[in-house]
């Protein structure tokens, strides 16, 4: 019988890398349980077993190899792909929001000078560029739940921290959405004006964050403020408890060829209003609304928060919050999507207007699909029979 003279120190390290090739967590945590020093290692390509793990898109393996020590930050590939840039590539929003949590940056490039987020939208996996370009790491927000200076109060109050964590993190920016979220996210409504003064201190902090400014984080942080402090000025007004129906009708009212114009007028207002208008992206938004042929303002702010989804992402949306995938359908047209009873109501000021239209509609191309299947039935009879 041969011997082998294979050095254990390599053999243990290439069982780690197979248990990550077969997929197999349960191996890869005896491994690195027996052998924690492997948590780190280098293959021959410079790369470590949490790059390999994020580039499989297997959630458990990275969950596994994070337990166990390794460093999300670590970086030796040739052509600086970090573990968040294969997360990215491999199109599993899971493991790009595991990365990011244990301390992923969502800056960093690659030697082609693409982000992780840029990278997953060259490869069409746009839920992952979402979901990396409305991270916000918790500790970021926890800095707002303290007393800063000589004020012993501080601007965020600690009660709110987690259902302010989730509203930052929306990645639905419709702003009917935005103002449910509003109220559905416990005791929001309630502090409207320490919120709108929080998220503008975030996006004054993520324009002048030195060498890692976000502007487009700061944007967002800033549509919200707007949206927010529109929201208590009605409130202001009107005294109600839930303000969601009156904002939502006033945003959807359809003007003239159904267009959302008022909407639309809102939203570029929201952009006037943002205060960096030196700012490379404020120009870049202002260009492009400016074209003859300019998308509306909420296509625009979509875009920019979430990155462009070009023609394959062509899904529905609910015709009130804009969530994707909608469950239901009007039960009379069958034409127009919403999330449930709720998105409907609050639609239906507008939409009654137009349903009987579109069931005609309906109804009439119905018609015409059946009479061109009983011509093609005819024709084929008469083939046969002749």
């Amino acid at each position: 019988m041969l011997e082998t003279n294979e050095d254990p120190t390599i053999a243990g390290e290439k069982k780690v890398f197979e248990a990550i090739n077969n997929n197999d967590s349960v191996l890869l945590k005896v491994l690195l349980t027996e052998n924690p020093q492997y948590v780190n290692i280098l293959d021959e390509n410079r790369m470590t077993p949490l790059q390999h793990a994020a580039y499989k898109g297997n959630k458990e393996l990275v969950r596994t190899l994070l337990d166990q020590g390794a460093d999300v930050k670590l970086c030796e590939h040739p052509h600086n792909y970090t573990s968040l840039h294969f997360g990215a590539l491999s199109g599993n929003t899971d493991v790009c929001l595991l990365l990011l949590e244990a301390g992923a940056k969502s800056t960093e490039l690659n030697t082609v000078g693409r982000t992780p987020s840029q990278m997953a939208a060259f490869v069409g996996h746009h839920n992952c560029v979402s979901i990396i370009n409305n991270f916000i790491a918790r500790k970021d927000v926890e800095h707002y739940t303290r007393p800063h200076g000589s004020d012993n109060t501080p601007p965020l109050p600690p009660f709110l921290l987690e259902s302010f964590h989730k509203f930052i993190m929306q990645i639905n920016v419709h702003p009917v959405k935005v103002v449910m979220n509003l109220h559905n996210f416990m005791g929001l409504q309630e502090h409207l004006k320490e919120i709108k003064k929080v998220l503008e201190l975030m996006c004054e902090k993520e324009m002048h964050n030195g060498s890692d400014t976000n502007e487009v984080m700061s944007f967002k942080f800033h549509y919200l403020a707007y949206v927010v402090g529109e929201v208590d000025k009605v409130k202001q007004r009107q005294g109600q408890i839930d303000i969601t129906e009156t904002f939502a009708k006033k945003l959807l009212k359809p003007g003239k060829d159904d267009s959302l114009e008022f909407m639309d007028a809102f939203l570029k207002e929201c952009i006037r209003e943002f205060p960096y208008r030196d700012s490379t992206l404020f120009r870049q938004i202002v260009t492009t609304l400016s074209r003859e042929d300019a998308p509306s303002a909420l296509f625009v702010i979509d875009s920019l928060i979430n990155g462009q989804k070009g023609f394959l992402d062509n899904v529905p949306h609910c015709n009130s919050c804009g969530e994707e995938k909608p469950a239901k359908k009007c039960s009379k047209c069958k034409v127009v999507q919403y999330c449930d009873r709720n998105c409907q109501r609050l639609h239906w000021t507008w939409h009654k207007k137009v349903c009987a239209k579109l069931c005609q509609e309906t109804a009439d191309a119905d018609s015409v699909r059946a009479a061109k299947e009983v011509d093609i039935k005819e024709l084929q009879n008469l083939l046969v029979n002749n």
